[in-house]
Order: structure tokens, then sequence, then C-alpha cells
């Protein structure tokens, strides 16, 4: 009887390791690689056409209670995504059956007797996207609360409701995974910082404020005005320089690169522009930046040994002053950008050296980041038109397709499916599988 006991624990440990050691499909807001693409085996079979009308590769179609702007992630089978109450006052947790739509859980995570009014009709108060492993699903409201839950049973481990600043706005940038530590990100009008939790327990290992000097002047030279030329909405990147890993974070008028273990300053590039939404990208010794809503400038920054200090003069390999999305992160493929800029113009750049390869005017506005599957780039606007390119130096459309709702959250895919949110529902493009035998 022991024997068999202590086999079967064996059995048991052996599979939680391999679950827990198992790549999740759609971890994170911009996918696993955190660069919209997909995963080979996630993206082969992903549909290019569906019919709304006829049900054509459509799977299931799951209303939504509440709203918010959050990207759904996927794994082990589940989805999982955030959403409030329009005045802010609830805020819950979902979590789908990836293969059925069926709600596993719908759960009120935090309520708030007094949020802080959006100012505006576009966000929402669960625009920050979870981040997921095998064992913790990490759920970021920004300024209201912070929560690592048990994917098992959505039953909370830990919560942090002590982290402020003033969104203005409404909350946006979405947590971060490094090894054991959390990072969140807090641009507001009044303080901007970022902070590392342990993921395990929730305590604080380091915060830094940014060193920016907003001086006292706003943009066009008036005395400054309480308001946006502070915030920002950026989730940062991750990237080895010289052995070690930074945090590459775009606030309001500054980027920087944080030591990611201990929080330190390394160096930093001067900007603008405000409203920082688009994660940087990577490509060897290279970020490519997006500053902001203003002059919207995307620059590719040299990133080696020599990057410290305040490099705006000496490490901007190139610039791109116009035509550029503000909300919209770009899919990077074979090194090659591919973005969506208001009101609606589809481009690929060589991310090398920001030389343009197309532009195509196509109905927007996009919000949504384009997602890479199988050699296809997918679009989806705000009015739920979804046009399919081919990842190519050279413009080919492959498709356009049509959903009912108004769609500003990003795409996730995971096993050939094709994850799409509204306002109001959560969509499933899908390929029916052979019944069988």
């Amino acid at each position: 009887m022991i024997v068999r006991f202590l086999l079967l624990l064996s059995l048991l440990l052996a599979a939680r390791t391999a679950a827990a050691s198992q790549p999740l499909p759609w971890p994170d807001r911009n996918g696993p690689t955190f660069d919209g693409r997909a995963a080979d085996a996630d993206g082969r079979d992903v549909p290019i056409e569906w019919d709304e009308s006829t049900g054509r590769n459509i799977a299931w179609r799951v209303p939504v209670d509440a709203r918010g702007h959050s990207t759904p992630v996927i794994g082990l089978g589940r989805i999982w995504f955030t959403a409030a109450t329009e005045d802010g006052t609830r805020q819950f947790v979902y979590c789908l059956d990836a293969e059925t739509g069926e709600v596993l859980h719908h759960k009120l995570q935090f309520e708030n007797a007094d949020p802080e009014p959006l100012g505006n009709t576009f966000n929402t108060y669960a625009s920050p996207t979870c981040v997921l492993e095998a064992d913790a699903v990490y759920v970021h409201f920004g300024t209201y609360g912070t929560a690592r839950l048990d994917p098992a049973t959505a039953e909370t481990v830990w919560q942090r409701r002590d982290i402020h600043c003033r969104h203005f706005r409404g909350p946006g940038s979405s947590p971060v995974l490094f090894g054991d530590l959390l990072i969140l990100t807090f641009d507001g009008i009044d303080q901007q910082f970022l902070t590392a939790l342990d993921k395990r327990t929730g305590k604080t290992v380091w915060r830094t404020d940014r060193s920016t000097d907003f001086k006292d002047l706003d943009m066009d030279g008036n005395p400054r005005l309480e308001g946006d030329y502070r915030k920002a909405y950026g989730t940062p990147g991750l990237a080895e320089v010289d052995g070690r890993v930074q945090v590459v974070s775009v606030g309001a008028r500054a980027a920087f690169g944080y030591d990611a273990l201990s929080g330190e300053e390394i160096w930093t590039v001067e900007h603008e522009d405000y409203n920082a939404a688009i994660r940087p990208l990577f490509l060897p010794s290279l970020t490519i930046l997006n500053t902001g809503s203003r002059g919207s400038n995307q620059m590719g920054v040299r990133l080696d040994a020599t990057t410290r200090g305040n490099v705006t003069g000496t490490h901007v390999v190139w610039q791109r002053t116009r035509g550029n999305p503000h909300l919209p992160t770009p899919a990077l493929v074979d090194g090659r950008l591919y973005g969506a800029a208001n009101p609606g113009v589809l481009y690929c750049l060589d991310a090398r050296t920001g030389d343009e390869l197309f532009s195509e005017r196509l109905r927007g506005p996009y919000t949504a980041s384009p997602v890479y599957a199988d050699g296809r780039i997918y679009f989806c606007n705000e009015d739920g038109e979804v046009s399919v390119i081919r990842a190519s130096d050279q413009f080919e459309l492959l498709a356009k397709n049509k959903l009912t709702g108004q769609f500003r959250a990003s795409p996730a895919i995971a096993g050939g499916a094709l994850y799409l949110r509204s306002f109001d529902h959560l969509v499933k493009i899908a390929a029916p599988r052979p019944r069988s035998e």
C-alpha cells in the first residue's frame, strides 16, 4: 500500500512538473514571445475566412456582462480576461473553457467606492491584460489592485491594493513576469514609477521612480495644466543586454532601460510625446520604441554595453516621425514590423533601418494590435472588420471578414483558433474538427 501511494505521489508530482514547464499558447497580451506571434503549432490551422451569418468557422460566441479592453490570455485549456462596470465600482475576472466557451469562473475581484472618473469614453476600468503561468494567473487593474489567483479555482492567493497613482484617464499598463518578479508600471499624472513584486507573496522587491525632467511647461510652451502630459499606458519589454536582463519601458517624455533584478536605471532616451502605449520590440542589439500619441515617433535604439546614461543623441539608429500607430503594438516577424496607424493605414517596415516596405490604406480606426499566425497577419479594426494579409515585404490581401460589435481588445491565438473580444462578447474563430470515428 505504501509503495503504491508513493508511486501515485511521484506520478502526480511528475504531472505537475510537466504542466508547469509546458509552454502556454498565449500567456501575455502580445503572445508567447511578446511580439504578436503565435507559436507554429498554435497558428497553423487558424482560418483566414469566416462568416457570421452562416456560422462558418465561428466555433462559439459568448456574451460578457461588463466592459474591458484586456486581451484574453490562454493556457491549459482556459481563457482568462478582466472586465468592469462602466463606473468602475466593480471589477471582475472571467475564466472560460477554451474548447466550449463555458464560463467556469465569473469572479468579482475588487469593489471601489469612489473610483477616479475616466475623463473620456475610450478607456475602461479593465484595460490591463492578465499574465498567465501554469500555476498562477496575475490580474491587474492599475491603482485599483493587483492579485495572484489559483488557475484551478480562481481563488485569491494574494492581493495588493496599496500601490497607487492618478491615472487621470484610467489604467492601461499590463504586468510583466521576469523570473520570480511581477513588474508593474504606474505612469500617472501625480507620480510615475515601476515596481516589482515577489510573484509568490506579493511583497515589494523594488520600486524605481522615473527620473524624467518634465520641466515647467507643457508641449505648447504654456504653463502646465493638470492632465495628460505626464501619463502613459506602456507595458514594458524585456531584453538581455551585456549579460543583464533589462526592463525597457516608455513613459511620457522619456524611455528607460532598468535592471530587471534591482530596478536600477541604466539608460534613458528623451522624447516629446505622452500617452505612450505601444510595447517595445526587440531585435539583437536593437529595441524599437513608440513614444506616444502626440508625435507618435517610432525609433530604433541601439542596445549594447555602451547604452548607459542619456543616449538620446548617440544611440538612436533610426526615426520615423509620421504615419505611426499610437495604440496597436506592431507585429515583429522575420525582421519586419507590421503596424496599423489611424485612421486605417497598414504598413510594413524593415525593423533594422525603419525603411518603409509598403503601406496600404484600409478602413480603420485600429486599437487592437495585429497578430501573426502561419505566414499571415491579422488586423482587426474597431468595427470588427478583420483584414488578413500575407507576411511579406509586399502587400497582399488574403481575406476580409466582418464580425458584429466594437473591438478594441487585441486578439489572441491558441490551438489553431483566433479569439476576438468585442465590447460585449468573446468570439472563437476556428475550423470545425473532424469527428472521430
